[in-house]
């Protein structure tokens, strides 16, 4: 197993963390692989949620740009095949699982690392972490769906800002325009977000995950598709060992005892 990650057992949830911290956790191939392997692992051995942060002072600084240098390579390179073969399929993978995925920035998130936080189902930042879209200070787009999130998370305007001139968004402006979900004091960050991860794990996480992939479908959904698949997901929620325990623990006063399904 690849040390690039670093992954923590907790039962039903699973923290993951980027360890590269000498290259503030940017990717090269091996990370990358070692990522997609840990996510896949936390699906398929039945975790209910996942906690990703980075080692060290910072979350991500994105693409190690030593493994992309133009002067080093023979002929020009093709960034579609890695986007293609690395960061799509990461995003993918991410938004595919059946149940939270927060994401801890602990400390600066630029370019893809950027947008692989804005991937994740919840985010929670650090108040000294920092969003920086770098890419147009190396002649690239937004890449890691950064140009798909970005408006519908704040609109045309402050997507455009942020991606053009590449200026740093501190945690806590982030927060307040909605591109994240919290700003923490820098000592809470790490408390709050593996307390948050035990507690979704736990929870009616066939409905959680469900609940996921309905507001991620509303994306692109007319209206009247997204009734019908609020019926459809209200169907399976409504068989669900789940919702019979937590309408008897409601109705008999006590904590529910949720499966997950």
């Amino acid at each position: 197993m690849s040390d690039t990650i670093l992954t923590t057992d907790h039962g039903t949830w699973a923290e993951i963390t980027l360890n590269r911290p000498d290259r503030l956790n940017s990717f090269n191939e091996e990370m990358h692989l070692a990522l997609r392997t840990a996510l896949e692992q936390a699906r398929d051995t039945g975790k209910r949620a996942v906690l990703l942060t980075g080692a060290g002072r910072g979350f991500c600084a994105g693409q190690d740009l030593g493994d992309r240098d133009p002067s080093k390579m023979v002929g020009k390179p093709d960034l579609s095949r890695t986007v293609r073969t690395f960061y799509a399929p990461l995003v993918r993978l991410i938004r595919s699982l059946d149940f939270p995925v927060i994401c801890a920035v602990n400390g600066v998130a630029a370019g893809a690392g950027a947008n692989l936080s804005l991937a994740c189902d919840i985010v929670m930042a650090s108040e000294s972490a920092k969003f920086i879209q770098s890419f147009s200070k190396v002649g690239l787009i937004p890449d890691t769906g950064g140009s798909w999130h970005l408006p519908r998370l704040l609109g045309e305007a402050r997507a455009k800002g942020l991606a053009l001139t590449g200026e740093a968004l501190p945690a806590a402006k982030a927060a307040e325009w909605g591109l994240i979900w919290k700003a923490l004091p820098d000592d809470s960050l790490m408390p709050e977000a593996r307390a948050l991860a035990a507690k979704l794990s736990v929870g009616p996480t066939l409905g959680l995950g469900l609940t996921k992939r309905s507001i991620q479908a509303a994306a692109v959904d007319t209206l009247d598709e997204h009734l019908e698949l609020e019926a459809d997901a209200m169907k399976i929620c409504g068989e669900s060992d789940d919702y019979a325990e937590g309408v008897s623990a409601f109705l008999e006063k006590r904590t529910a005892v949720f499966q997950g399904k």
